[in-house]
């Protein structure tokens, strides 16, 4: 039983899902969380000369991140390729045996629990250590600062650093302040009309 190693990727296969993760060994595991396939770069025949285990591994970690691998089911074995990478051929997996898949389902429940409860530990010491580097006091002063208004009778800042207002100068345009028309204003002829 080897103890599976992260990162895990999610596979898509007709109507199901899968789980395909490494093992400690280097074996590559798939699973639908009943049944178990297991395959090894060494071991494919097909590999041979052609495409290097420890780059064809790489190569299937990649695609399997940009979700590109696929996965076929067949009686008692699998393939995992990448379709668009015809150089490393399908990576041809066995189906373990009952008692053999059993055991190592449970070593992935109980690895990906690890995995869990690490990150948890490690987003505690990270959320402590934010929380110690800055005073309760500055905290809610900030809080109250970002999210209500300041209710102090007194000016606000903005306001200090606001511009005086310009003034309105006579054949200047409201709607294009700056432009001066080169007549002067009229009024309307409400005789020609």
């Amino acid at each position: 039983m080897a103890e599976p190693t992260g990162p895990f990727y999610l596979l898509r296969a007709g109507t199901g899902q899968f789980l395909c993760y490494w093992g400690s060994d280097g074996t590559v595991y798939v699973t639908d969380a009943m049944e178990v396939w297991a395959g090894e770069f060494g071991g494919c025949p097909a590999l041979a000369g052609r495409c290097p285990p420890e780059e064809h591994g790489a190569m299937l970690r990649a695609g399997l991140g940009r979700g590109a691998a696929a996965l076929s089911l067949g009686r008692g074995s699998a393939t995992l390729q990448l379709p668009e990478e015809p150089r490393c051929p399908a990576l041809a997996l066995t189906q373990l045996p009952a008692a053999e898949a059993c055991s190592q389902l449970q070593a992935l429940v109980f690895g990906m629990a690890g995995c869990i409860e690490s990150l948890e530990r490690r987003l505690e010491v990270a959320v402590e250590t934010l929380a110690s580097s800055c005073s309760p006091e500055k905290n809610t002063a900030r809080s109250q600062q970002l999210f209500l208004p300041d209710p102090s009778p007194r000016k606000s800042r903005a306001s200090d650093l606001a511009l005086p207002a310009k003034r309105k100068v006579p054949g200047e345009s409201l709607i294009n302040p700056g432009f001066k028309s080169k007549k002067a204003p009229s009024g309307v002829n409400f005789e020609d009309s």
